[in-house]
């Protein structure tokens, strides 16, 4: 008799389960948002990564002699901003979004590169490596490339820093 009541009750504890840990999956992208929209960042640091096949190339720090202030702004109805891209005095604002799985951060923002007049996208599709209350980095190019031996990729990673967190409500 209690076997018979413990598998009756199993199944229904297993669904209850279930629909617990998809509310979780909510609750967990809507936290990541939050830490996107709650102030503005401040690009602190630019590498780019070259890789030959899978084997690491010597790294290269870009913009080591930038002293204009870069800022990423993203908002809670999905549109997001930047100033300053490549020490450039511009701003371009878009939309921004995250993957279903909220790993990639994605944006339609375009700028204009220094002494040129070549558009480029570099958030279109960003992988998400950290993303804290304070710091966040970015990684972007070749990232979804899988490389053959003779095969050169660039990523490109941006650190940004919290400028400062907006006040609750």
């Amino acid at each position: 008799m209690k076997n018979k009541i413990l598998f009756l009750f199993l199944p229904l504890l297993i669904i209850i389960s279930m629909g617990i840990n998809s509310c979780k999956k909510d609750s967990q992208i809507s936290s990541i948002q939050t830490l996107f929209t709650n102030g503005t960042w401040q690009l602190a640091s630019e590498v780019q990564f070259n890789y030959l096949g899978s084997n690491q190339l010597p790294t290269d720090t870009l913009n080591t002699t930038c002293d204009t202030t870069q800022l990423f702004t993203f908002t809670n109805n999905n549109s997001c901003s930047y100033t300053n891209y490549g020490c450039v005095d511009q701003s371009s604002t878009g939309s921004w979004s995250l993957s279903s799985d909220a790993l990639y951060l994605m944006t339609n923002l375009s700028f204009k590169q220094a002494g040129d007049t070549t558009t480029v996208k570099p958030f279109t599709y960003c992988k998400i490596v950290n993303l804290g209350q304070y710091s966040m980095v970015l990684q972007t190019g070749d990232i979804s490339v899988y490389p053959s031996p003779t095969t050169r990729i660039k990523i490109y990673q941006y650190g940004f820093v919290r400028q400062k967190i907006k006040a609750s409500n």
